[in-house]
This record gives C-alpha cells, sequence and structure tokens, in this order.
C-alpha cells in the first residue's frame, strides 16, 4: 500500500487524517482507570489514579478563532480541568491545532510550554537493511496478547528497560509495571524486547489498529546503547506494520533528541508539522475575556 506523499504538504494527509493521528495516540495509551473523551473541538485523555500532566491533557485542540468565542472556550477548559482536580495541559501543534496563534494565546493566559517534539511520518520504506539478525548472544522477542501467567514477567522486563532508557525514577517503577501490565493482554498492543544473554536490554512498542501503528517508548538501557538494537527494533516495528496492510505509522520525538531524530529520518521517517508546544498553567477561578489576545486584528 502507497505511504504518505513526502513531496505534499503535510504528506498529503487531510484535515481529518491529523486529527485522527492526535486522538490515536491518545486512545492508545488508555488502560483501566485512564480513559479519552472526544470533545467535538479536542480530544481529552484524563486519568482517575494519576495527577501527572501527560495522563491528563488536551490535544486535537480546534477552538475558534474570534476573541470572545477563543476566551469563552478557554475558561470553559480551565473549569474542565479544575472539577477534575487537574492543572490544565493543551498539547498545542502548529499547522495542526487551531487557531494557529493558539500557543501564543495559551501563553497570554499564563500557560507555560514544558518543552514539546515533533510528530515523524514513514514516508518511505527503511531500507534493504531490514533483516532481523542480531549479534550473538541477542535475542528479539515478540509480544502480544499476551496471557495472565506471561504477563509478570514481561511487564518486569518492559518497565526496566524503559524506565532506564527514559530516566524514569525507580520509585515509579511499580506504576510503570502496573501499567505494562494492564497493556500486554490488548490485541492492538505489541511489545517488542530484545535481550542480551537474557538481560533485557531494547525495546519498542507499536498500538496499531483502525489502520494506524503508533510506535512509542523505543529505547536502549545506557550500558548496551551504540548497538544499534534501537535501529534495529524500529525496523522490526515498521516491517511488522507494513506486513499487516498499515501505511500509516507515525512516532513522537522529543526535540532536543536529535540523535533520535537522525536515527528515525534514516529509517524513512519525516518531521510532520512544526514543533509541538505542551503548554501547562495553574487554574485560575476566571480568565478575563478583556485581555487582547495575540492575532486579534486578523479576527
Amino acid at each position: 500500500m502507497p505511504l504518505p506523499d513526502p513531496s505534499a504538504t503535510f504528506f498529503g494527509l487531510d484535515a481529518r487524517t491529523l486529527r485522527f493521528m492526535e486522538a490515536h495516540q491518545v486512545r492508545a495509551v488508555t488502560i483501566p482507570g485512564r480513559g479519552w473523551r472526544d470533545l467535538g473541538d479536542a480530544v481529552l485523555l484524563f486519568s482517575a489514579i494519576e495527577k501527572e500532566p501527560f495522563f491528563n491533557r488536551l490535544v486535537a485542540v480546534r477552538w475558534p478563532s474570534h476573541p470572545g468565542a477563543f476566551d469563552a472556550r478557554l475558561r470553559e477548559t480551565c473549569d474542565l480541568f479544575k472539577a477534575l482536580e487537574r492543572r490544565p495541559y493543551v498539547w498545542a501543534v502548529p499547522g495542526f491545532s487551531e487557531p494557529d496563534d493558539l500557543i501564543a494565546r495559551l501563553a497570554a493566559n499564563g500557560f507555560v510550554d514544558q518543552g514539546g517534539g515533533f510528530d515523524m511520518v514513514l514516508v518511505r520504506e527503511p531500507g534493504a537493511a531490514t533483516d532481523r539478525s542480531l549479534p550473538d548472544g541477542s535475542v528479539l522477542e515478540h509480544w502480544n496478547r499476551s496471557t495472565g501467567e506471561e504477563i509478570p514477567a514481561r511487564a518486569d522486563a518492559l518497565a526496566r528497560v524503559i524506565g532506564e532508557s527514559f530516566d524514569i525514577p525507580s520509585s515509579r517503577h511499580a506504576n510503570l509495571v502496573r501499567e505494562i501490565s494492564l497493556t500486554l493482554g490488548r490485541p492492538d498492543f505489541h511489545g517488542y524486547v530484545i535481550s542480551v544473554d537474557g538481560e533485557p536490554v531494547a525495546t519498542g512498542q507499536r498500538y496499531t489498529f483502525d489502520g494506524a501503528s503508533y510506535l512509542s517508548s523505543i529505547g536502549t538501557r545506557p550500558g548496551w546503547r551504540g548497538r544499534g538494537f534501537g535501529a534495529h527494533i524500529t525496523r522490526v516495528l515498521v516491517g511488522d506494520s507494513r506486513a499487516e496492510g498499515v501505511d500509516l505509522i507515525y512516532l513522537g520525538v522529543y526535540a532536543d533528541n536529535t540523535a533520535a531524530i537522525r536515527l528515525y529520518q534514516r529509517l524513512g521517517f519525516a518531521i510532520l508539522g512544526g514543533r509541538s508546544a505542551d503548554m501547562l498553567r495553574p487554574c485560575r477561578s476566571e480568565i478575563s475575556a478583556e485581555r487582547s489576545m495575540p492575532g486579534h486584528s486578523q479576527d
């Protein structure tokens, strides 16, 4: 099947598909106790058991441009987060989010950019080096539809690799094991682990459903970096997605992770849209409708 066209604006992906991608990622990370809701002009991810902003955020924002209507929608959003006892957190993506100056408007209302990243979409096949050969002593395992007795050990292995790869505090290990345990049995979740002499050292995940694959948590523990494990797993994630007939394959990467961005570009991914801004603020009881909004003269 054809991949997105790298020569076209937004690689030929229309507005509906772009919104689908934003919602698809949120839907992928839902587990019992964490759900999503389509609000019509945005998509909400909310966790009843986790207060971290990452699990309580608004994405796919398509708000009105008129200052009065925008301010009203922002007040409603702050009220919603306040009722949920969470801090307002909005992922804004230039070129996707509306209005076009959403980031500036949020900043004018006290939101602070926590540091964003890029969405990257596969626009060409990874190339000839797609074999699954690994160094001696290395084994790649693919876990899907895990059963009850398999889940504890697999969840612990994935949590160990992800925790060390992404500098997650050890105090969160138990929570990470719990989250992964709730995910492993899902038919749309595929976990991949490379072990060296029985020690899990690298991992990658994909959530494949509704004709798209979201690739996530591609990482290698510090002591085993530089051996090509990340590139190997990424190729396998892509190859298995393509074998299932998927042509919309994407991932997210932090903007300051230039090494990962270069790797993904070598493997056929391209940056889609601008750098996202993760906009967070404490909720205030009211937002003044009289505040001058950036871009007001264009409304």
